[in-house]
């Protein structure tokens, strides 16, 4: 269902309802970059339950931590809303290799219009739809 990404330069989501496939496909390049620019670093990235981080420099540890974890990543939009410049996305992803599900979660996005008219993600609680969470 997803391309294979052969360079790191990204497609980037011309709607919110892209955002999940292009997010896919940047962590699936391998390349932290590419996928830091997926997101506008001056929000919230929650790599692990209770963990939430900030800043560029979070980010790309958290982004190293997932793709840390090898295999193919998929995200099942399960409904995106927006409303302006903003719009609210929950996710069930994946990371697999081969058969074996390395790890899955459902996730909750809050992604934001840029004003080159891309979108990128804000806020993504990569585990904020899980129903045993604990705030």
């Amino acid at each position: 269902m997803y391309q294979q990404i052969k360079s790191t330069k990204m497609k980037s989501a011309k709607t919110p309802e892209e955002v999940h496939a292009t997010l896919a496909n940047a962590f699936n390049t391998g390349d932290v970059n590419t996928v830091l620019s997926m997101y506008d670093v001056t929000g919230i990235i929650v790599p692990e339950p209770g963990k939430p981080v900030s800043g560029k420099e979070n980010f790309e540890e958290a982004i190293k931590g997932i793709l840390s974890i090898k295999g193919k990543m998929d995200i099942k939009t399960v409904y995106c809303i927006q409303t302006g410049d903003m719009a609210l996305g929950r996710s069930e992803w994946s990371i697999t290799d081969n058969d074996e599900v390395k790890i899955s979660a459902k996730g909750i996005e809050v992604m934001k219009q840029q004003s080159d008219g891309s979108w990128k993600v804000l806020f993504d609680h990569a585990f904020g739809a899980e129903t045993n969470l604990v705030a």
